[in-house]
């Protein structure tokens, strides 16, 4: 039976505040990254028509620090204090290539991590951008295309037999079993808690620049793997009134199923997605109590959803994947429907943010797609 959009809205959601890092500390490094700039927030009068909206912005990650997807932010920030701390320097000590021969004195190598695509890339960028060494490790059936932009920063690449959490723990082991190594992982792993909550800080600078570009917001689309973009988002919203609602696959739906069972769970889903940057079958176990008490719902769409608003997109000059054209698909469904609109408060005058988190990774698929 072919898949259809599924919206759950959080029956455990609170009004709990939560935090994220100020401003000023990350740019302290991602101010002074080589090549800095924020991301656009672009306003879509014709989207805010479509879905009778007061205003549509997407915030397009698709050229971050070079890279098409934000999650540079967060590896470089959880590398960065990581390595500050072990230097036994200030939290806030200001990112200068001149401090790099210091940090590397602290014994860290390589960085070691599993990725769906785009972290991977991201944390092999941050250990060139630091002098250091990288190692990846993707899960089976990853696309070449992805290894190869992954291999293309430096790192080595290894393919594990296994699906992402296989990808995941092999990465973990690794890094234990290297003295040099650190792991940097954005989903949790025993004994390395810390490295995912700086990686979830680190997504702050994101919504920092929403907040600088923007008044308040009255819904926000997230699209979601494990769940650490969305935890930010969470954080940084904190008690406001602001409405965050996660998107993902319907195969790879972990979070609404999670909401669902009020604890984390698997997904029920078979995977493979062309969602791949979303397709994670658990939720991480640090962002879940983040996601439990502040997300306001979830909201899982079909690949095929996922494509036309590809298309969407394109036509109107943004090009995106699969997974960063996600948080569209879900808008698309969320807003046309008049009952999940008056459960989350939206209006012909609502401001709506939806993350575009990814740009073009594959391109064979995105011609596919688009038709070009």
């Amino acid at each position: 039976m072919r898949a259809v959009s599924r919206l759950l809205l959080n029956p455990g959601r609170t009004t709990v505040a939560a935090g994220s890092p100020g401003r000023d500390p990350l740019q302290l490094l991602h101010g002074r990254l080589p090549g800095y700039a924020p991301s656009p927030l672009l306003q879509v009068p014709e989207l805010a028509e479509a879905w009778g909206v007061g205003e549509v912005l997407l915030k397009a990650e698709t050229d971050r620090l070079g890279l098409p997807s934000f999650k540079v932010l967060g590896a470089s920030w959880a590398v960065w204090t990581t390595l500050l701390e072990s230097a036994g320097l200030p939290a806030g000590t200001p990112f200068s290539a001149d401090l790099l021969p210091r940090l590397r004195g602290t014994g860290v190598r390589r960085l070691v991590t599993a990725t769906d695509g785009n972290h991977g890339r991201a944390v092999a960028r941050v250990a060139r951008t630091f002098g250091l060494d990288a190692h990846v490790v993707v899960p089976a059936g990853a696309e070449q295309v992805r290894i190869a932009a992954i291999a293309a920063e430096g790192a080595e690449v290894e393919v594990a037999d296994g699906d992402y959490d296989r990808a995941v723990a092999l990465a973990a082991a690794q890094a234990d079993a290297d003295p040099s190594g650190l792991l940097v992982q954005d989903t949790w792993c025993a004994g390395h808690e810390e490295v995912p909550q700086r990686i979830v800080q680190g997504y702050s600078t994101l919504f920092h620049e929403i907040d600088d570009a923007t008044g308040d917001v009255d819904l926000m689309l997230v699209p979601v793997g494990v769940g650490s973009l969305a935890a930010a988002a969470v954080a940084h919203a904190g008690p406001r009134a602001t409405r965050v609602v996660a998107v993902e696959p319907v195969d790879a739906a972990c979070v609404l199923a999670s909401l669902a069972a009020g604890e984390p769970v698997a997904s029920a889903g078979a995977p493979g997605t062309v969602m791949a940057g979303l397709d994670c079958a658990t939720p991480s176990a640090l962002a879940w109590p983040a996601l439990a008490r502040r997300l306001d719902g979830a909201l899982a769409v079909t690949d095929e959803e996922a494509c036309a608003a590809m298309r969407r997109l394109h036509d109107l000059g943004v090009d995106a994947g699969a997974t960063g054209a996600a948080s569209v698909a879900g808008a698309s469904v969320l807003l046309a429907d008049p009952g999940a609109r008056a459960a989350l408060a939206v209006h012909e005058g609502s401001r709506v943010v939806v993350l575009v988190t990814e740009g073009v990774t594959d391109p064979a698929h995105f011609a596919a797609v688009i038709g070009a």
